[in-house]
């Protein structure tokens, strides 16, 4: 069954390279991010679980914690980690899960059967304090992921929680922000002092903070 967005992400207990973890109390108040890799000791996956370690400090800067999955067992994961760090120069600093029965990619829906009936898919699963899933996206095993879109992505959810507003088109932080249609021109008026109406349903202002 997908998971879609608003779902409350599903709970689990796994074993990983940083001990036995169960999510849900992993993640506590924060922010989450899952995401898995089809296959250990691959080229493309080597590049990515690189690139998130490298972005770790990032990450934390958002109050994200980071968990990466595979239907590999932990123990391939460890061997793997100093591969990692020989050719992305940079050390695995975030658990790694084990699924070889394939219960969490099978609850997550990360085994797509028309692309591969055995390996995960490239899932990323941002999830909010309250345990619900926030963004879904998939890619295929022969294309890497743009993890710094992803970063972008998340600036634009937490912004969007705090504020009331919405993100527009290739939005980078910093940039003008849309007022949602939820909040009454009125209310508007008190929380965005000074915004900008294009069309009725198109009011900008300066990102809040």
């Amino acid at each position: 069954m997908a998971i879609r967005l608003g779902d409350t992400a599903p709970d689990f207990t796994a074993e990983t390279t940083h001990g036995t973890i169960r999510f849900h109390e992993y993640l506590g108040g924060s922010w989450g991010m899952l995401f898995s890799h089809p296959k250990d000791f691959t080229p493309v996956c080597t590049t990515e679980l690189g690139q998130v370690a490298r972005l770790k400090p990032e990450l934390d800067r958002r109050d994200v914690k980071i968990i990466g999955l595979s239907v590999d067992p932990v123990a391939d994961h460890r061997r793997w980690a100093s591969d990692i760090e020989e050719t992305q120069g940079v050390a695995l600093n975030y658990p790694l899960i084990g699924d070889p029965d394939r219960s969490i990619s099978e609850a997550y829906d990360m085994i797509h059967p028309n692309a591969n009936d055995t390996l995960t898919v490239r899932s990323v699963f941002v999830i909010d304090p309250d345990k619900k899933v926030r963004l879904t996206l998939t890619y295929p095993a022969t294309t890497g992921r743009n993890f710094d879109e992803i970063l972008r992505a998340i600036d634009s959810l937490q912004l969007a929680s705090r504020h009331g507003v919405a993100t527009p088109v290739d939005w980078r932080p910093g940039q003008d922000v849309i007022i949602a249609q939820s909040v009454s021109d009125q209310e508007a008026q008190e929380r965005f002092p000074g915004y900008r109406t294009i069309k009725p349903y198109l009011r900008v202002t300066k990102a809040p903070g």
